[in-house]
């Protein structure tokens, strides 16, 4: 395991807040203030883990994914594409739609992507902040099913072991690849793989 995992399970340690037994809030440093330093190493890791793959298009959601996102598409040298949440006046065009159920805002919303910017040809690597059910993850596979792309597969800084989304999408035969694997936040102790 690289040095840059051990960074990022350090800090998820030391600044990782837990919120009851399933919330982990990592804004310190992830997800609403960013150590971009972190994250370049965490984009050295996912070209490593990744090496190997044709990936043209680096896809996540708004919006914490696309902090990290950024960073991470400078290793492999393609543009970002975020998937917006619902429709906005200023995407001209067709777009492609999926549902997504968030599990920490507990609601229903769409994510969009204009047809224009994914399509057939396109191999995509999705990179997100959490996996924790997987649900983001299926409407971002259902987007580039839309598109007639390729998912190539699925990198994730944090995934929470316990939500079982991980387990679902690698038995689909998807290349999940997830920097720090959180077992339990039982009795607010984060115990990770």
């Amino acid at each position: 395991m690289g040095q840059a995992m051990e960074l990022l399970k350090e800090r998820i340690r030391r600044d990782g807040k837990v919120k009851g037994t399933d919330v982990l809030k990592v804004d310190s440093f992830l997800n609403h203030q960013m150590d971009v330093e972190l994250f370049a190493e965490i984009g050295k890791e996912f070209k490593r883990r990744f090496a190997g793959c044709e990936i043209n298009k680096i896809l996540t959601i708004e919006a914490s994914g696309i902090g990290i996102a950024c960073v991470v598409a400078q290793y492999f040298h393609c543009p970002v594409i975020f998937a917006k949440k619902t429709q906005t006046k200023n995407i001209a065009g067709e777009v492609y739609t999926a549902k997504v159920e968030s599990f920490t805002h507990g609601r229903v919303y769409d994510i969009i992507v204009a047809k224009e910017f994914l399509g057939p040809g396109d191999k995509v690597l999705l990179i997100d902040d959490f996996l924790a059910n997987g649900n983001a993850a299926k409407g971002i596979m259902e987007l580039v099913k839309q598109a007639g792309a390729e998912l190539v597969g699925m990198g994730f800084i944090i995934e929470k072991a316990f939500q079982h989304g991980g387990d679902e999408l690698r038995e689909q035969g998807i290349h999940v690849e997830s920097l720090a694997i959180i077992e339990s936040l039982d009795n607010c102790e984060i115990k990770i793989r």
